[in-house]
């Protein structure tokens, strides 16, 4: 079941994307002769006045734009109807264009503000919590309790999660035999500790705790509360996602085995699902913004791409030639559809159950 609400979670958002441009496109009169989810064989279609709407067997897809008939010889629309997509203004073209993306982009932060409202979201605070201490440690020793939240350490204040892990490892990991000093929340009482780290076999300091990012639920008690803290939840997981991709493409050869695809994605909200379902709006509204994201990378078959050719044609007063375009897409597309297919099987070999199989049948 869990596989089944992470799959979900995917086909809704591409629902919304392709809704986006759709409702965009017909909203000022252009024709779209086709609404399609998922590719593959047609599992269920209705005919409507104008546009037929389709659901497919793999619903990891779907298209609005290619379905606008501007080039379609079987097409009984005029090529100079004025509410063909391409004899439209720049301006129109664009919203069409850019409606998938902001469709993506609104819906995240509705996503948060339901989780707001329902199960609440988490929100990182400074320090770090104790979730056990070790029988004998150092820190039992000390006094330290489970559920104890660390401040500070060395008079040295800790950020929030993950800079506060590593600062905190350092400084118990270069204190061995030596005291530090704690500030430590129980409860609503701050608390002085001294701890001396034990010495492992390494000269390393070691304290005998675990440690967890220091979260606060945030839960909304009214209708105001929960669009304030969707939108302080939004913030986070965009400031989040761009900061991920900033890394990714400055640091690309040694971050590329970390791109998921699909199959990854799934596993990551199956899992999410398995603990907690509650968690996943906040995981569809982090793959929503991811969506816009990608959508909007200036590459060929992309939304970003689209823009691209448009801002071309403004620039310089008429498109690039639809041959030139044509060849530009179709290469993007297969480059594109190459790198999917490659990060899908990488994923799927990957995943625990399958090396397990690969293990049993010894390759």
């Amino acid at each position: 079941m869990s596989v089944l609400a992470a799959i979900s979670v995917l086909v809704i958002l591409i629902f919304v994307h392709e809704l986006g441009h759709f409702s965009a496109a017909r909203l000022q009169g252009i024709h779209v002769t086709r609404f399609s989810i998922g590719f593959g064989p047609v599992l269920a279609r209705y005919e409507g006045k104008e546009t037929e709407y389709t659901l497919c067997a793999i619903p990891l897809g779907g298209f609005v734009l290619c379905a606008i008939p501007d080039d379609d010889p079987e097409s009984d629309i005029a090529p100079d109807d004025p509410d063909l997509l391409r004899n439209r203004p720049i301006f129109d073209r664009a919203i069409v264009i850019s409606a998938g993306v902001i469709a993506n982009l609104i819906f995240a932060y509705f996503l948060l503000v339901g989780q707001t409202a329902t199960v609440g979201v988490q929100d990182l605070q400074p320090g770090l919590m104790i979730p056990q201490v070790d029988e004998n440690s150092a820190a039992m020793v000390a006094g330290m309790k489970s559920g104890d939240i660390v401040l500070s350490v060395d008079n040295q204040s800790l950020g929030s999660f993950p800079e506060a892990t590593t600062v905190f490892i350092d400084k118990v990991k270069n204190a061995a035999e030596q005291p530090l000093e704690l500030e430590v929340k129980r409860e609503e009482q701050i608390v002085n500790l001294t701890v001396i780290p034990q010495s492992n076999e390494q000269g390393e300091g070691k304290i005998g705790v675990g440690l967890l990012p220091n979260v606060r639920l945030n839960r909304a008690q009214n209708f105001l509360q929960a669009f304030s803290y969707g939108a302080e939840a939004y913030q986070n997981v965009t400031v989040l996602t761009l900061q991920g991709f900033w890394q990714l493409i400055s640091n690309f050869q040694e971050n590329a085995q970390q791109v998921a695809g699909p199959v990854k994605i799934v596993e990551y909200g199956a899992s999410i699902a398995q603990n907690n379902a509650g968690n996943l709006f906040q995981f569809g509204a982090l793959i929503s913004i991811n969506l816009a994201v990608i959508n909007t990378l200036p590459l060929p078959a992309l939304d970003g791409g689209q823009l691209v050719f448009l801002i071309i044609e403004g620039l310089f007063g008429k498109p690039l030639p639809l041959k030139l375009q044509e060849g530009i897409m179709q290469t993007g597309l297969v480059l594109l559809l190459s790198l999917a297919i490659f990060i899908i099987i990488r994923d799927t070999v990957n995943l625990a159950v399958v090396q397990e199989l690969i293990q049993q049948i010894g390759l």
